[in-house]
C-alpha cells in the first residue's frame, strides 16, 4: 500500500480533479478526490488521491503508566471486535465510522485541532529516518477491560495510484513507488514553483 502525507496546504479543496473509487482486495471501497493527475513519457497516468472521508487509527494501550505503549489496531478480526463499539464514541461526535479499503474512516466534520489532544508517532523505518506523524485524539472507549483511542492524522493522507487501461487505479506497491518516488516529488515541486 503506498500512502503518504500531503504537500499540498489542506485548504484546496477546489482543486479537486474529480473523484475516483478504490478498491482492495477484500472488494471493500474508498471514495476519494482526485488531487492530482498527470502523464509520464511513456504514456501511463498517475494519480494523488484524497479520501474523501476523514481516516482514522486506533491504538489499544499496552503496560502500565508511563511504560506504556500504543499499538495500532491493524488486523481485520481485532478490528471487527471492537468496531462496534468505537463507532458508538464516534457517533457521540456526529461522526460514522466506515471500514473502508485500505483504512478505516470517518464521514462528518472533525472537531477542531486541540493540541492537548495531539500524540505524536515515530514511524521507524529501516532505509530512511522518517518525520513523527501527529495524530488528534477522537475518542477513548474500552472493551474487555482494555482501553483503546481513536486517532486521525493531522496531515491529509495521499494514496499514489497508477491508472490502467480500463480506468481502475491501481495502487503502487512500495518498491514501485520507491522507484517512481523522484520523478513524482520533482513534479509536484515543479507544481509549487
Amino acid at each position: 500500500m503506498t500512502m503518504f502525507s500531503s504537500p499540498f496546504p489542506e485548504g484546496n479543496d477546489n482543486a479537486h480533479l474529480g473523484s475516483m473509487t478504490l478498491t482492495d482486495d477484500k472488494g471493500k471501497k474508498l471514495e476519494c478526490y482526485i488531487e492530482r493527475s498527470f502523464v509520464v513519457e511513456d504514456g501511463q497516468e498517475y494519480c494523488l488521491l484524497l479520501p474523501v472521508d476523514s481516516p482514522v487509527e486506533i491504538f489499544a494501550w499496552q503496560g502500565e503508566d508511563e511504560e506504556s505503549e500504543a499499538i495500532l489496531i491493524e488486523d481485520d478480526a481485532a478490528i471487527d471486535e471492537i468496531f462496534s463499539n468505537a463507532q458508538a464514541v464516534l457517533s457521540e461526535l456526529n461522526l460514522k465510522l466506515k471500514n473502508t479499503a485500505y483504512a478505516l474512516t470517518v464521514e462528518g466534520e472533525l472537531p477542531p485541532v486541540d493540541e492537548s489532544e495531539i500524540f505524536s508517532l515515530e514511524i521507524e523505518d529501516e532505509e530512511e529516518t522518517l518525520e513523527p506523524e501527529s495524530l488528534q485524539r477522537l475518542a477513548i472507549f474500552y472493551h474487555k477491560q482494555r482501553e483503546y483511542a481513536i486517532y486521525t492524522p493531522l496531515d491529509p493522507l495521499l494514496f499514489f495510484a497508477r491508472i490502467s487501461k480500463n480506468g481502475d487505479p491501481q495502487l503502487l506497491s512500495p518498491e514501485e513507488f520507491h522507484q517512481f518516488q523522484p520523478f513524482l516529488e520533482q513534479h509536484l515541486f515543479n507544481e509549487l514553483d
